[in-house]
């Protein structure tokens, strides 16, 4: 089967002739999660798996969806609005039995939503331009039991808040221009952090001492 041409119009004409969610029950888990990936590139929507492989949410313009699109049901479960400008980036976290979703923006601030009521819970508006990337920080979870939300900027910096209490914890600046994408180690309980800047590089952090261990060179362009 090619996915390359697959178009967004043909995923629409199926939904309303109430065949889309036919057409994936034929299909296998692996197949859906091809066409997925496909479908939301194309469209330049990001996803992210929460709970159960048939609930996704989708980040697009200025409000989040969680949809249901793998049960007969095939709806809208929950809209969460409050970014002022388009959203760049979403992360999904368990923490003691409470679900929330963490997001980032071009409104330079970083918020915080509890699933369960749909409400904003906490923003931070620490950075001075867009935010691009926001993740869970697995590190403080994992070894101080804390809710600590890492985030990168166009600003040049990465910020790690504690949601619980309110408050930045830790900034590294050493880029010397915007930060798009950080990604944590899946080792030694997400100690490391990995970042791509504008500045060509690539940083190695060690997130419990603030400690950028190496910087990669090569890429010709940001």
């Amino acid at each position: 089967m090619k996915f390359s041409n697959i178009s967004f119009l043909f995923f629409k004409k199926l939904f309303c002739l109430k065949l889309f969610k036919m057409f994936f029950k034929i299909l296998e888990e692996k197949e859906i999660q091809i066409i997925i990936h496909h479908w939301t590139r194309i469209l330049n929507i990001k996803l992210g798996w929460i709970n159960n492989f048939d609930k996704i949410v989708v980040d697009y313009a200025i409000n989040f969806f969680i949809f249901d699109i793998f049960r007969s049901s095939s709806k809208l479960l929950k809209t969460f609005t409050g970014h002022k400008y388009c959203v760049n980036s979403i992360d999904y976290l368990t923490f003691d039995d409470d679900q929330f979703i963490c997001s980032g923006s071009n409104d330079e601030t970083v918020r915080v939503w509890d699933i369960n009521s749909s409400k904003q819970i906490r923003s931070f508006n620490g950075h001075s331009d867009p935010v691009h990337y926001v993740k869970f920080s697995p590190y403080h979870y994992y070894n101080h039991h804390q809710n600590v939300i890492c985030s990168s900027s166009t600003d040049k910096t990465i910020r790690f808040w504690d949601f619980k209490y309110n408050q930045q914890l830790q900034i590294f600046n050493q880029h010397t221009d915007g930060v798009y994408g950080i990604e944590f180690s899946s080792f030694n309980g997400g100690r490391y952090l990995c970042s791509g800047s504008y500045d060509k590089t690539i940083r190695l952090w060690d997130v419990e001492t603030s400690k950028s261990l190496h910087v990669f060179n090569g890429h010709e362009d940001g």
